[in-house]
């Protein structure tokens, strides 16, 4: 099972805290990347200060100040970006980071930061996500000295140079969500990972085999997709600890068990070998509290070695 740090920065956390946490990620040696959200306004009862940081300025900043780690977006919001620009930032960023990016693109779904912050919210957010797709992937395919066009309903692209181009030969794509039809076809056609946030072991269960038909039907092996879930983590020693870590960001433990990873590392580990059973080949571990540290080592010592 494939570990990676997953933070929301909304919340409340600078750029400095962030940076903390994706340096102790990788020198733990156990997490193999790092990941933030993309969003400009906290929910619930955080204060969200200092305030928002940019999901792609941060992961240019940690492309220079990191040397192992992957880094990525889960996930970064169609609604904020033209894709001809997302296409130049992210291939700059991964130029920048020696070929460590991965891009995880979604519809854009939290009104309220729209509207806190001027950015337009379309009522059809779905046909967006599925042009944007198909320009920034085409983008980065054409070949240097090609040019690429494109012409849909949102969208239009003439003559473009396709520049820059990504220091990978293919950066990873991820798409996810709950969609029953839409999202696995969307899957089908763009991604290299499908990732499903927040979700049970049975309807993880049954989203991936969504996908995995809608890969068959479109041609394509199942198994090239890398499937895996988000959850937020709350992992304890014992008990004490984990009603710690639990207060800690405003959640009760039974909660947290019921919804995400939450108890002592064996817990934990059994519960994410519950995932797995499933076909999840990778967990997106939600760190919440950002000052918490020794959170990470706890995990990479006591709860990934029980996972093979």
């Amino acid at each position: 099972m494939d570990l990676r740090i997953f933070t929301e920065p909304q919340q409340g956390a600078s750029y400095d805290t962030l940076l903390k946490v994706a340096r102790t990620a990788e020198d733990l040696g156990v997490f193999s990347a790092f990941f933030r959200s993309d969003h400009y306004l906290k929910m619930g009862d955080a204060d969200g200060l200092p305030g928002p940081t940019d999901a792609w300025i941060t992961l240019a900043g940690l492309a220079r100040e990191t040397s192992t780690i992957r880094l990525g977006t889960l996930m970064t919001a169609a609604t904020f970006r033209l894709p001809g620009v997302t296409a130049i930032q992210v291939a700059q960023v991964d130029a920048m980071s020696g070929g460590r990016v991965e891009f995880g693109l979604g519809a854009g779904w939290y009104e309220a930061e729209h509207t806190a912050y001027g950015i337009p919210f379309p009522k059809e957010k779905f046909g967006r996500l599925e042009e944007q797709l198909e320009i920034i992937t085409g983008l980065w395919r054409t070949k240097p000295g090609d040019t690429f066009d494109f012409s849909g309903e949102y969208y239009t692209l003439t003559d473009s140079p396709a520049l820059p181009k990504p220091a990978q030969e293919r950066i990873p794509v991820l798409v996810g969500g709950y969609g029953p039809k839409r999202t696995p076809a969307l899957a089908a056609r763009f991604a290299d990972e499908f990732n499903l946030p927040f979700a049970s072991v049975e309807d993880t269960a049954a989203q991936f085999g969504r996908v995995r038909e809608a890969a068959e039907r479109a041609g394509r092996p199942a198994d090239e997709l890398v499937y895996s879930n988000a959850l937020v983590v709350c992992v304890g020693r014992d008990d004490a600890e984990v009603a710690r870590r639990a207060a800690a960001i405003g959640r009760e433990v039974d909660e947290l068990k019921a919804n995400g990873l939450a108890g002592t590392p064996e817990e934990v580990a059994e519960k994410i070998g519950r995932y797995a059973a499933v076909g999840s080949e990778r967990v997106y571990l939600q760190v919440l509290d950002l000052a918490d540290l020794d959170h990470l080592e706890l995990i990479a010592s006591r709860v990934a070695p029980q996972l093979g």
